[in-house]
């Protein structure tokens, strides 16, 4: 069962897209078919399955998450206890309770079963650069 590890480094918050990462891992692998499990290894981060051909989609969910879970900064988030690592460190650990640290793809004839405007991407919760990593997992 093959594994592999990737890093993705971050400039802020926003969507970065792996796909043809997780896919050149599979092609690697040689496997026909399988599930492709991948996991990040971060708590204010998370993974996301979305459209991939129209950036507007990017930037209105991004928008939605800022209004969704503000920085604690802002007076609607006063009751956050967990203030040491700045003000946008609890709000990106809630974003990702929201969202999901793990996705499972299936894999037909070598290749992820992705949807013609489906990407793979790390959703990053947190203002400044971060280096995240993503483990890849193929069951064949």
């Amino acid at each position: 069962m093959p594994q592999r590890i990737i890093s993705i480094s971050t400039r802020g918050q926003g969507l970065y897209e792996f796909t043809d990462q997780a896919a050149a891992f599979v092609r690697a692998c040689g496997a026909d078919e399988g599930l492709l499990t991948v996991f990040v290894r971060h708590t204010s981060c998370s993974l996301l399955i979305q459209e991939n051909a129209d950036p507007d989609v990017q930037t209105d969910l991004n928008a939605f998450f800022r209004r969704l879970v503000p920085p604690s900064s802002d007076p609607s988030m006063r009751w956050i206890v967990h203030t040491a690592e700045g003000s946008d460190d609890m709000p990106a650990h809630i974003k990702a309770a929201l969202t999901q640290v793990s996705i499972g793809i299936p894999v037909t004839s070598g290749k992820l079963a992705l949807g013609t405007w489906q990407g793979l991407y790390l959703f990053e919760h947190r203002d400044r650069p971060h280096s995240r990593q993503i483990v890849l997992h193929l069951s064949a």
